[in-house]
């Protein structure tokens, strides 16, 4: 397959395009008020001594132009050891259907691999079905089993002061 373009480690002068693109995608997925980070935050938690997630970006091979992100982070599993979470993969709009998201998600997989990871992980919302169709034709499963948990706010609060 030839490749769209070339996908690379980010750098800390990516995160205002990342930044960029995770606001599209939760505009997309009708949550932008949701987005409660900023650059700054980005910046600090992404690059550094201790990083809390790799960041992988995508640009055409004809021009210097971030199009598209990958962001990951490794996390347990206690039947399986390592694994990778694919925590958002976003191509532009205007350049979705170019193969960038399938280079972004063979690099993620790739780094899956050279970690040693068992699998890779994601989630997808039962709605977005050009993105489950797209897993769906790297044969990936998606699965409806599992229900997310979440704790936030002043419900996170209460129950951490309760220790």
């Amino acid at each position: 397959m030839n490749q769209a373009g070339r996908v690379r480690p980010a750098t800390p002068e990516d995160i205002p395009r990342t930044y960029a693109l995770i606001r599209e995608l939760a505009e997309y997925e009708r949550a932008l008020d949701e987005v409660n980070i900023g650059e700054a935050t980005l910046l600090e938690d992404g690059f550094g001594d201790d990083p809390a997630y790799g960041l992988l970006v995508v640009e055409p091979a004809d021009r210097d132009e971030v199009v598209g992100i990958a962001l990951h982070y490794e996390k347990y599993s206690t039947w399986n050891g390592r694994c990778l979470f694919l925590e958002d993969l976003v191509v532009t709009e205007s350049e979705r259907g170019k193969g960038y998201g399938r280079q972004l998600f063979a690099a993620v997989a790739a780094e899956a691999v050279r970690r040693g990871c068992a699998y890779m992980q994601w989630q997808v919302l039962d709605w977005n079905t050009p993105a489950i169709d797209f897993y769906k034709s790297l044969e990936a499963e998606v699965s409806s089993e599992w229900l997310n948990g979440r704790l936030e706010g002043a419900a996170l609060r209460a129950l951490a002061s309760e220790k």
